[in-house]
């Protein structure tokens, strides 16, 4: 009874919260509220977590609107893992904020900035925890408008036009989505996910049905900024307060592939995906966006624009894994996905901090800065090691289970790939460590800094500690991997069994 109450309260707690934050219009109270609320939604989700991972199912009716008629709040094992990551990523990234923000954000914005913080933060967690289909829209459009205005708050003009460009694409990502949603409810009638999971079969044959899953996964893949479709990811991360690219590029297209994995392996079913051209295009788009993305970032200038790159590249390595269909294939998937946003939470967060004190994280401008801050750097060098994958690293639990799952189906090509995106992810790392610790120091140019800041001479307490959280994380859950694996073992197990179509 408790883990029903959560589940609903993990939603309305940032929803009752965020208009709050902006009739009040203060600074410290909205960062106070922000962190409190993320806090609690993180205990929260630990908890119902905790209560669905032996394969229990947590159904929540809204409204006392029994399901497939009314809206049904539906939490397993897949949905608490990816609620957790969001849960987590946002209660590290309020911690980390309060000086960010300050710095970045006009003071007179900041309260709206928080704001529209915890509406993008309610609608992931909304598509997370809801198990129908026309409100996992509604909460995806919540998540996207308030994405669009946290870009557009960066300093640089150039984010207007980052948001712009994803708002584009996005819209369109969200009309195919709707669209293949309709077409779905047109040949069956319901909108509860389970209740689709059943009714489609009967359908499965018809036009409708096959044009629905066309447009829904393309939607989908929009969002998840899945190669080629990726194009507004690199802008939007790189000019984006810090604190958004942290958030977002830890959460945004995780919450989106998790999408496309329940409407694959549970509104449709492995047999039918498996009939269909989807599993070799997903393996081959996830080949190729590992090559592209880390070819890209190695050609960068500037510290976030090749974090956003890389992340292009490690959403391939999750595509890769959901294109076998196998549990193996599944299971490294879910586990990236949690390693991922450890990982790239972390070394945006010292981009961040870089950006604090230099005011800028172009190469040209932060050589030999690494110098000066040791401690930012250290934990930054732990977060690339996990994104390469070296032993001792979250990032090597994942890719050793790909590697797995690859020569499990004899894709050798696929193995090759993932071990070149290893070496190419040492090429554009080096090329960091260089920049940061090994080339001569220059006088760093620092702009729009008053007079008198002490920004450049020291670190806040607060960012830095948090990003020691998340790097130290990057260690411990690559040593001990009884959450992300056990559990990501556990949901794929559930989804197979659930589907009846284990290979």
């Amino acid at each position: 009874m408790i883990e029903q109450q959560l589940s609903i309260l993990l939603v309305v707690l940032p929803l009752l919260a965020a208009p709050i934050i902006a009739v009040i219009n203060r600074s410290s109270i909205a960062w106070a509220m922000t962190l409190s609320v993320t806090v609690c939604c993180l205990i929260m989700s630990v908890w119902m977590l905790s209560g669905v991972v032996d394969g229990s199912v947590i159904h929540y009716e809204l409204g006392g609107w029994a399901p497939p008629w009314g809206i049904e709040y539906r939490i397993d094992t897949l949905n608490g893992l990816v609620a957790l990551i969001v849960c987590g990523i946002a209660a590290a990234t309020a911690l980390y904020a309060k000086r960010s923000v300050e710095q970045e954000i006009p003071k007179h914005q900041i309260p709206m900035f928080y704001c529209a913080f915890l509406l993008c933060f309610l609608g992931l967690l909304g598509i997370c925890l809801t198990g129908d289909i026309f409100n996992l829209f509604v909460f995806l459009e919540v998540s996207s408008l308030s994405s669009y205005a946290l870009i557009a708050m960066g300093r640089n003009r150039k984010a207007l036009t980052a948001s712009f460009h994803y708002l584009v694409l996005g819209t369109l990502g969200a009309t195919f989505f709707l669209i293949g949603v309709g077409l779905a409810y047109g040949a069956t009638g319901t909108l509860n996910m389970a209740d689709l999971s059943v009714r489609l079969p009967q359908a499965v044959d018809t036009h409708l049905v096959n044009t629905a899953f066309a447009l829904i996964v393309v939607g989908v893949a929009l969002k998840a900024a899945i190669y080629p479709l990726h194009l507004w990811l690199p802008n939007a991360y790189s000019f984006a307060p810090s604190v958004v690219s942290i958030f977002l590029s830890a959460t945004a297209t995780k919450v989106a592939i998790y999408v496309l994995i329940r409407c694959l392996f549970h509104v449709y079913s492995v047999e039918y995906v498996t009939n269909t051209l989807l599993p070799q295009l997903l393996i081959v788009m996830g080949g190729v966006a590992v090559l592209y993305g880390s070819m890209r970032a190695i050609g960068q200038t500037g510290m976030r624009k090749m974090l956003a790159y890389s992340s292009v590249a490690q959403i391939g390595y999750m595509i890769m894994g959901i294109g076998f269909l196998t549990e193996a294939g599944l299971t490294a998937s879910l586990i990236h996905l949690f390693n991922h946003a450890l990982m790239k939470a972390a070394l945006f967060m010292a981009a961040g901090l870089f950006i604090y004190r230099a005011n800028t994280a172009t190469f040209e401008n932060i050589k030999g800065l690494g110098r000066e801050m040791p401690w930012t750097f250290a934990a930054m060098v732990i977060a690339a090691l996990s994104l390469i994958g070296v032993p001792g690293t979250v990032g090597f639990v994942s890719k050793w289970q790909l590697l797995q799952a690859a020569l499990e189906e004899n894709h050798w090509p696929m193995v090759v790939i993932i071990l070149v995106g290893s070496l190419l992810a040492i090429i554009y790392v080096w090329k960091l460590i260089e920049v940061l610790y090994f080339q001569p120091r220059e006088k760093m140019r620092v702009t729009g800094v008053a007079s008198g800041s002490e920004n450049i001479g020291r670190s806040p307490i607060s960012m830095a500690v948090t990003l020691w959280i998340l790097a130290l994380s990057c260690i411990y859950f690559g040593i001990n991997t009884e959450l992300s694996m056990d559990t990501a073992k556990s949901a794929v197990e559930i989804l197979f069994a659930a589907d009846g179509g284990q290979r």
